[in-house]
């Protein structure tokens, strides 16, 4: 037998251990003779589309005699070549949870008692198109609403279709708005309202105010490969990364350089380091001059002047204006300004901060033309999806369309969706109340701040329905449960992007027969339309959602561009056939398509198209905006009429006193680690093993506070605390960590349900509770980074 180093090496870690556990290496390393082995079984590879968080990674999960035994990555899909992060991993727990919710639920007791009758779905779907049909019959087909939580591609189109046949314009996007990326910025500057593409891989120098980029960014492996890339991936160039942050994050311990900053004064410091930029002439002129509106004062079509960003940050934004906010040392913020300018490409990126903090963050890029270039910020093309067929829609559902959204605004495609705003117009009544509430793929009693609000506004609505295929805190108060398929037994398209923006669609298919009584909500959607009748069998003709995603994909074939996943050096190939204007495939019908993305696990098209201007800049002026002139196309904004000039350009907005500073003395930030970012995986006990790596914390919500502030507090090491804000108050562990600022305290988000399985109701606290109401003008989402607050012993 040939022992190779690698092997030699495994062996005698594992001899020491056996050592350290007081058993002999060859007691140690063997297993009992099976007295009975189990007769080889039927093996199968079956490549899906992870459903664990939004990354989009590609899986192998084996399969032997129909059970999932192992998940892999899929080496062939271009988000993850292979590699998967913890959640991945963990996968078939999701699967297998003994907690899942097994067969349709109606309510029998009161909303919240958790009193469940099992009913079958012939009862259950006779329920809701009842429900439905009397909406219709009494006008009140508006009063319909659905919140949506973090999906993508063709169930979310099917949603608003069925919504436009049925006549509702409520249709609420509750994607944690709140923490997603910085979409409002892109807007405000290039017109687009959706996620940017950042080419980290070609970046020589990254600053990131506040992106927890190695935790919880939204496609995590993939970040991960482009940070190894833009580390060591260049010969001879290593490229620079500096975290400014209130806490030291893992990006942070991971960043050559980490700034400390206070909590929501990220923005007033790119505008300090803009400041300079100008000021030393380090902006690239060209792009000023050609790609942007407003940079220099301008005059409308009525003969008024405007002021220009040049002259308004000039005069308002000096370094040591901004070092008093921050607390960032003047000459910190002139070094920064000078290496950002200089070593190019250079890219700035954020989190989802206020509006105009982000469009600071933005206006960066704009000045250093990082925009639509190599290491700069792209604009992904979307997925060429075929459309839907049109349909004529009848009039109870014209008259319903032609109604306010219940968060202000009309039409299902409105720009900006604000689910704080239906919660508190569902308690006003204004401008309706709903009748009917579906949640699909969202949990707002646990993932928004001030989830009482939500409570409070579900109680107004008679008929909730929910399709989670797990029991959640929202789930918890509905009347009735459609219980979906887990996604490793549905089908599903996931289109994505990659950070050099390619165009990705990866295919999830069912890798396993349901184990339950479930049913994939896109066909259970299709189902009751044809229940309704009438034109619903125009408007959604398809039999299951299978059928769906094989209309849509005709698109594909019929853009011709792109190709099926393939290894790695097929990329260059078919990026040079494209370049040169061929078109190559590995398919020649629409047929073979479907056969070879069931195969492969997706396809994409590894070509991006520079200079495509008219894509780029969406905006009023065709140009990267200094001046937010888009801002006075939304009807709903209250900036949109606003006579001052500052209101439309990049400026920090200081946070409003919420509570006594002396009663309330440490500010409050929130972060998520990599493990535990969300509801829909907060019952696998594999990732709550893991969610605090860098203290070795589980199962538990903890405080992460500065040693010289516990010491002042008479709090120890592993003390259990009160945290207490003016809006509520939670237990957690006290964790002495030298990466917490003086008059910061950090808690992570992820546990503290308050209903869901066995490995996640009632452990550890949800620090959401301290949140208050204070909500921003522009989104209608809470503000960041804002409460204070205070810990004392328990």
């Amino acid at each position: 037998m040939k022992i190779n180093r690698r092997d030699f090496l495994k062996m005698g870690g594992g001899a020491g251990a056996a050592v350290a556990l007081g058993g002999g290496f060859w007691k140690w390393s063997q297993f009992p003779v099976a007295e009975k082995p189990n007769a080889p079984g039927v093996e199968k590879w079956i490549p899906t589309i992870c459903g664990q968080c939004m990354g989009g990674c590609g899986i192998l999960v084996r399969v032997i005699d129909g059970w999932a035994v192992n998940i892999a990555g899929n080496p062939l899909h271009p988000v993850n070549r292979g590699t998967l992060c913890p959640k991945g991993i963990a996968g078939l727990q999701g699967l297998y949870d003994p907690d899942r919710i097994r067969t349709p639920l109606k309510r029998i007791g009161k909303r919240g008692e958790g009193q469940w009758q099992p009913i079958s779905w012939v009862e259950a779907l006779q329920m809701v198109t009842s429900s439905l049909k009397e909406l219709r019959k009494n006008g009140e087909s508006y009063q319909l609403m659905v919140l949506g939580g973090k999906y993508r591609g063709l169930m979310r189109s099917l949603w608003e279709r069925f919504l436009e046949a049925f006549g509702s314009p409520n249709y609420i996007d509750n994607q944690f708005q709140w923490e997603g990326t910085p979409t409002e910025g892109l807007f405000l500057t290039q017109g687009i309202y959706s996620t940017p593409a950042y080419d980290l891989e070609n970046v020589q120098y990254l600053l990131s105010f506040g992106s927890e980029l190695l935790e919880s960014y939204w496609s995590p492996v993939q970040v991960l490969r482009a940070y190894g890339y833009f580390r060591r991936g260049k010969p001879g160039q290593r490229g620079k990364l500096v975290q400014i942050e209130p806490r030291l994050s893992i990006t942070g311990i991971k960043a050559d350089e980490w700034i400390p900053i206070q909590p929501g004064a990220e923005g007033i410091l790119a505008l300090g380091i803009a400041h300079m930029i100008i000021k030393e002439g380090l902006y690239k002129k060209d792009f000023a001059s050609n790609h942007t509106f407003g940079f220099e004062g301008w005059t409308d079509e009525n003969g008024k002047e405007h002021l220009g960003f040049k002259e308004f940050i000039l005069s308002e934004y000096e370094p040591n204006v901004v070092s008093k906010k921050t607390g960032v040392p003047v000459d910190t913020v002139i070094r920064l300004a000078r290496e950002f300018a200089t070593n190019q490409p250079s890219l700035a990126i954020g989190y989802r901060d206020r509006p105009f903090h982000q469009m600071a963050v933005s206006v960066l890029n704009g000045l250093t033309g990082s925009i639509d270039t190599t290491g700069g910020i792209l604009i992904p093309r979307n997925v060429p999806y075929q459309a839907f067929p049109p349909f004529k829609k009848d009039t109870i559902a014209q008259k319903g369309l032609d109604k306010e959204r219940i968060d202000g605004g009309k039409g299902l495609r409105r720009v900006i969706h604000q689910p704080y705003l239906f919660a508190q117009n569902v308690l006003s009544g204004r401008p309706y109340k709903p009748k009917a509430l579906f949640l699909y793929y969202t949990n707002p009693l646990f993932s928004n701040p001030k989830p009482d609000l939500f409570s409070k506004a579900f109680a107004e609505i008679p008929f909730i329905v929910s399709f989670s295929p797990y029991m959640d805190d929202s789930t918890h108060f509905a009347d009735l449960v459609l219980p979906d398929h887990t996604p490793l037994e549905r089908w599903q398209d996931d289109p994505l992007f990659l950070n050099n923006g390619f165009p990705v669609l990866g295919i999830r298919q069912p890798v396993v027969e349901p184990l339950y009584q479930t049913k994939a909500t896109g066909d259970v959607l299709l189902t009751i339309a044809k229940l309704l009748g009438g034109e619903f069998r125009t408007a959604l003709p398809w039999n299951d959602f299978k059928e769906v995603m094989a209309y849509g994909f005709k698109g594909i074939f019929e853009a011709k561009r792109g190709d099926v996943f393939g290894l790695q050096f097929e990329e260059a190939w078919t990026r040079l056939l494209q370049r040169g204007g061929w078109w190559a495939p590995s398919y020649k019908t629409t047929e073979e398509l479907w056969k070879l993305i069931q195969e492969r696990g997706g396809w994409w098209d590894p070509l991006y198209d520079f200079g495509e201007w008219e894509r780029i800049f969406q905006t009023p002026s065709k140009k990267f905006e200094f001046y937010a002139q888009g801002l006075k196309r939304l009807a709903s904004s209250p900036l949109s009429k606003s006579n001052g000039d500052p209101s439309f350009l990049p400026h920090w907005e200081e946070p409003k006193k919420m509570s006594d500073e002396k009663l309330y003395p440490l500010h409050l930030h929130i972060f998520k680690t990599m493990a535990v970012t969300g509801s829909r995986n907060a019952n696998q006990p594999w990732l709550s093993e893991n969610f605090g790596p860098h203290l070795l914390e589980r199962w538990i919500t903890w405080v992460e506070i500065n040693p010289h502030t516990a010491k002042e507090l008479g709090i120890s090491e592993g003390d259990w605390v009160w945290v207490e804000s003016t809006f509520g108050k939670i237990q957690a562990k006290a964790r002495l960590y030298q990466g917490a600022m003086p008059d910061v305290v950090n808690i992570p988000f992820g546990l503290g349900h308050a209903s869901g399985g066995r490995w996640a109701k009632d452990l550890g606290a949800n620090p959401y509770h301290l949140l208050g109401d204070d909500l921003d003008p522009l989104t209608g989402n809470p503000i960041q980074r804002s409460p204070r607050v205070k810990i004392y012993k328990a």
